[in-house]
């Protein structure tokens, strides 16, 4: 489907598994694709340990990202660019035109956008406050090991909880989990784990980190001010979306909904809402991603 007047018959931005099935699927219906990730490619399967909801056998995210990078390594009418940046996305009547960290232009008749989301940080929500600067790690990167006989604050009730105690069903540890009332319904699968305590919370007021341990105080629903202590403090307040700047239509929330954006720009995967944040649904709208680009490219041949 190669036309000179583009660099390639489609760009994907993005790595994850929303990007790498669209990358697939139009390698199958025969269209040249360019690839662009900052990391790795599924660099945020890589550090989920243990999968419940996916499809094929894999139990870890490490092994679905092994054979979903293998596959996609081994399409040759895909090329990647990784470790790239785009900076910016422009849409008009004839192509997409993405530009590179490196200045680098490239074009297309249509473009995938599937950068996911990010988590933030306290600062970013409005149940926390917290010190200029103090930045936490998300808890999928907390070491289990170093976890045993340790107590761990976790702010917010982030469905990854689950994942980390189903990845250490024999770990040690405490986990104190402070969390808003919206977070509530996301609790109810770690609720019976007799490792965790839920403290549910009105508002956090964090403190700057004195040695190694970690103090906040915490209000409750009732007005009811307690100090909280552990030995360390990590994320799962959720995520946020990380859309390139340029021509992509965003919500209140920041999302890209699908139905708003310019014809030549497809948004697949997390990005397009907070309610479908699950492998599965990302691959399955990666896929259709590509095949959207399939077809609408094969309606512009059929015109001209």
């Amino acid at each position: 489907m190669a036309d000179t007047l583009y660099d390639t018959d489609l760009i994907i931005i993005g790595g994850g598994p929303a990007g790498c099935a669209a990358a697939r699927m139009a390698a199958g219906v025969g269209m040249r694709s360019i690839l662009i990730e900052p990391d790795r490619l599924c660099r945020n399967l890589y550090r989920i340990p243990a999968l419940n909801n996916v499809l094929g056998g894999h139990t870890s995210g490490p092994e679905l990202a092994d054979s979903v990078v293998a596959e996609l390594k081994s399409t040759e009418l895909c090329r990647l660019e990784l470790g790239r940046h785009v900076t910016e996305l422009c849409a008009d009547e004839a192509r997409v035109t993405v530009t590179l960290d490196t200045g680098t232009r490239l074009t297309a008749p249509y473009a995938i956008v599937a950068t996911g989301v990010g988590p933030p940080q306290p600062r970013d929500v409005t149940w926390i406050t917290a010190p200029d600067g103090l930045t936490l790690p998300p808890l999928w990167q907390a070491d289990a090991d170093a976890a045993e006989g340790r107590t761990l604050l976790v702010l917010g009730g982030d469905r990854p909880i689950g994942t980390f105690l189903r990845a250490h069903p024999t770990t040690d540890m405490r986990l104190l989990v402070a969390y808003p009332e919206a977070d509530a319904y996301k609790i109810e699968e770690i609720r019976e784990d007799s490792r965790v305590t839920l403290l549910p919370v009105e508002h956090l007021m964090l403190s700057p980190a004195e040695g190694t341990s970690v103090s906040v105080e915490a209000v409750n629903q009732e007005g009811a001010r307690q100090t909280i202590t552990a030995d360390a403090a990590y994320l799962s307040i959720g995520n946020a979306p990380t859309a390139p700047s340029g021509d992509l239509t965003r919500g209140l929330d920041g999302y890209c909904p699908p139905t708003d954006q310019h014809p030549r720009v497809i948004v697949a995967g997390d990005l397009r809402s907070a309610r479908f944040q699950r492998i599965m649904t990302a691959m399955g709208s990666g896929s259709e991603a590509g095949l959207h680009a399939y077809y609408a490219a094969r309606e512009l041949l059929a015109k001209g």
